[in-house]
């Protein structure tokens, strides 16, 4: 098995990712790494930690895509990007994975117009797992679409219970749809739409949920449009941060508190590990044509190490299968007539605007 990295994504990129990849390596057989980037800079690093091995390939790529590009032209101009060339390989078939902590649009970009999506498939998502009180749960979307259709929850449902299903072994995965209150009447009209498909399909859908449901473990799947995901998670990973920190402070304030210390370390360690981003970093795009994983912008060698074995885990699982079956047997298509339909009155209803062109012609 191989995956392929992009090695000049991120804010600490290529010294982090090429780090983390040797780490990987190092730690785990069964693998192999193709790093993509500049190729004097990999193989300085490389040099630097005198490490030599056939298990870590280095494919030049002198173009970076920044998170100051515009994402569709990037993609389209730099064709000899890091970024693009990874795409390209994976979708020839010259890997099984592909890692980035570059630019999520680019990232989302390049998946769609690269590798397209599965088939039946209207919007990809990002997928995101946090801890919580019951084990884990999956944040979909959680950072690519900012506005959504009804539907469009639908299929992310369709994705997280999926991946709940073909990860962690959950059968009938609890889904439940981000909202200002339980109540089904709550929310916007798109959401309360989205509520009675979500209502009316075949998934294990226990309504509307708040926040604070998350956390506490009320559910397995949280469907919300990727604008909510993202604040969501961030504070999330900012409330973790700021919580190991404070016990941090409160145990290491005096002598007598450094001593109780030692008969809470054990626990106190348990804590940090499960609230610290970088120990399950990584979220796939799911709904594409391919295992295209994305790292958080700040990874450090240590989250690229988590993330690469994550990718492995996913790679082996049965997670696409299931959502590519899952998909066939929805009852709501995405293509055809019914889509044009859709998109008309989405449109007209919604956005009350007079078009420039015929709605037939807007993009879902």
């Amino acid at each position: 098995m191989k995956i392929l990295i992009d090695a000049m994504g991120g804010d600490y990129a290529p010294d982090a990712i090429v780090n983390g990849s040797i780490d990987a390596v190092k730690m785990r057989d069964g693998f192999e790494i193709a790093l993509i980037g500049d190729r004097e800079q990999i193989e300085k690093i490389l040099e630097a930690r005198n490490f030599k091995s056939d298990r870590i390939e280095v494919i030049h790529a002198k173009e970076v895509i920044t998170n100051d590009d515009i994402p569709t032209r990037a993609i389209r101009r730099k064709k000899n990007s890091s970024m693009v060339v990874g795409f390209n390989m994976l979708k020839e078939k010259k890997g099984d994975a592909f890692l980035s902590a570059g630019s999520t649009g680019a990232l989302l970009t390049g998946a769609l117009f690269i590798l397209g999506r599965m088939k039946g498939v209207d919007r990809p998502a990002l997928g995101a797992v946090i801890p919580t009180k019951a084990g884990k749960c999956l944040l979909i979307d959680a950072g690519l679409n900012t506005t959504c259709r009804p539907f469009n929850y639908l299929q992310f449902a369709i994705f997280g219970s999926a991946y709940m299903k073909g990860l962690f072994n959950i059968e009938k995965p609890r889904v439940g749809l981000v909202n200002m209150g339980t109540e089904a009447r709550k929310g916007t009209e798109i959401l309360k739409q989205a509520y009675e498909l979500l209502k009316s399909s075949d998934l294990n859908f226990v309504g509307n949920i708040e926040g604070k449901d998350i956390p506490l473990g009320n559910v397995d799947v949280a469907v919300c449009d990727g604008y909510v995901g993202n604040v969501m998670l961030k504070f999330l990973e900012g409330t973790g941060s700021f919580f190991a920190g404070l016990l941090k402070g409160m145990f290491t304030k005096n002598i007598f508190s450094k001593i109780s210390t030692l008969f809470v370390m054990k626990d106190m360690k348990a804590f940090k590990k499960m609230v610290d981003p970088s120990e399950d970093g990584g979220a796939p795009v799911l709904g594409v044509n391919g295992l295209v994983v994305k790292s958080h912008g700040n990874s450090d060698e240590k989250t690229i190490r988590n993330v690469i074995f994550k990718t492995l885990n996913l790679a082996n699982s049965p997670v696409f299968d299931e959502i590519r079956n899952s998909v066939e047997k929805m009852e709501v298509a995405v293509d055809g007539e019914k889509a044009k339909r859709e998109r008309k009155r989405w449109y007209y209803r919604y956005r009350k605007l007079r078009p420039r062109k015929s709605p037939d012609q807007l993009r879902p």
